[in-house]
């Protein structure tokens, strides 16, 4: 399904590497080509976005796309002069023209062609090049002693009483990169299999996602986010599991980052929601991956019917996890004190389906590449708050790019 994909110069491939966080996600989703789509940019308009979404669920069509971090600034008095290294547009949805579905080891596919994909489907020929990547020179844009300075100033802002959490992040960058983004892909989740991975092409620009965290999904009625905040490095070999766990649940600097962020998914839904209906279903829920823990709660509520997707959007993004609190504040402090847009990081990738529910991810973990100028960036950032060791978040950063150095170093998997 990837590499058939990959002939086509727009497609979403999205897979959950058999994780099964609860609700399920689907298993893995295409949707290739472009039959109809709508791009956000400074000459266009969120009701025009409201317009096209609408008017695409009413026909009954499969949606895909993805969310910039910097539609915050159609949705809020916010803007944003830092430099834009890749270039992705605020945001694009579309009408596939294909979308292939795997869900529970049965195949759909939505297509005026399908017989003649599946055949496609079957013939294909996948070599097994993910060996074949070639080490790349990184450069930090951001020094340690800068990065240690920045955070001492934030926590002046919190101590000041201008939030009580933000999310900071930090940049890297590769110039005149020249791998193949699905060879990437491959290798990337061969290192770091993760339940909201996506492979993304909007034209010359790619995203290589490897994200562990969900944004929004929809059930029906029901809303669902899980904000991930709490990360712990995992042994290797393993061997310190139940310990392990107990340490990241217990730690009272994760438990306060968490708590803080659910609060503010619980107000953002609330906005949307039946009133009295949001509730945390799971609080503090520590989860394995590859490389480290990670500390997920899970908030649920039941939505009223007056709303349309992109009033969803309004009230939710960006995404509490990657802002921290209070949200208008600090994305205000996050300009000042970061150096780059994070255009696609922090932003998500996801799809709705033709009965109006949807899952979106948290678009971190990610390369991201624009094939035309050749340059490859990606980015990490940890919850800043007042009892952060710099130090700490410095080391938590690096831990979280790990799996992407390893494949831009070509280490062995």
């Amino acid at each position: 399904m990837l590499h058939w994909a990959s002939r086509y110069s727009t497609f979403c491939y999205l897979d959950n590497h058999n994780y099964t966080i609860p609700p399920q996600s689907v298993d893995c989703l295409v949707g290739a080509g472009v039959r109809l789509g709508f791009e956000v940019n400074r000459d266009t308009s969120i009701h025009e976005l409201d317009s096209f979404i609408t008017a695409q669920q009413k026909a009954g069509n499969w949606l895909m796309g993805h969310f910039n971090y910097d539609l915050k600034n159609f949705f809020e008095p916010l803007y944003s002069e830092n430099t834009r290294i890749i270039g992705f547009p605020e945001a694009f949805v579309y009408v596939p023209e294909v979308v292939i579905q795997l869900q529970q080891q049965q195949l759909y596919i939505y297509a005026e062609n399908a017989d003649e994909i599946f055949k496609q489907l079957n013939d294909m020929v996948v070599v097994n090049d993910i060996d074949s990547v070639a080490a790349f020179s990184i450069q930090p844009c951001c020094s340690r002693e800068d990065y240690l300075d920045a955070i001492k100033k934030i926590q002046q802002h919190i101590v000041a009483g201008d939030c009580y959490e933000l999310n900071y992040c930090m940049n890297f960058q590769v110039d005149n990169y020249t791998g193949h983004p699905v060879t990437l892909y491959r290798k990337l989740s061969s290192i770091s299999p993760n339940p909201f991975s996506a492979l993304y092409r909007y034209n010359d620009l790619w995203a290589i996602c490897a994200s562990p965290e969900r944004f929004l999904k929809k059930e029906g009625r029901t809303i669902i986010s899980q904000p991930i905040k709490g990360t712990l490095k995992r042994s290797q070999p393993t061997g310190n599991e139940i310990t392990e766990v107990n340490s990241l649940r217990n730690s009272a600097k994760d438990r306060a980052e968490n708590v803080m962020i659910v609060d503010l998914m619980r107000n953002d839904l609330s906005r949307l929601c039946e009133r009295g209906s949001v509730h945390v279903h799971e609080l503090f829920e520590v989860y394995s991956f590859p490389q480290l823990y990670q500390m997920i709660s899970t908030i649920k509520g039941t939505l009223r019917t007056d709303l349309s997707f992109v009033d969803i959007l309004k009230a939710t993004f960006p995404m509490g996890s990657m802002t921290g609190a209070p949200k208008y504040r600090v994305m205000q402090l996050i300009e000042k004190y970061e150096h780059f847009k994070r255009e696609l990081f922090a932003g998500s990738i996801g799809y709705i389906n033709p009965d109006g529910d949807f899952d979106f991810n948290v678009v971190i973990r990610s390369l991201f590449y624009n094939a035309r100028t050749q340059k490859l960036a990606y980015m990490a950032g940890s919850g800043i708050t007042h009892y952060s060791n710099p130090e700490q978040e410095w080391e938590e950063c690096l831990l979280k790019v790990s799996a992407m150095e390893k494949v831009l170093n070509n280490d062995s998997v």
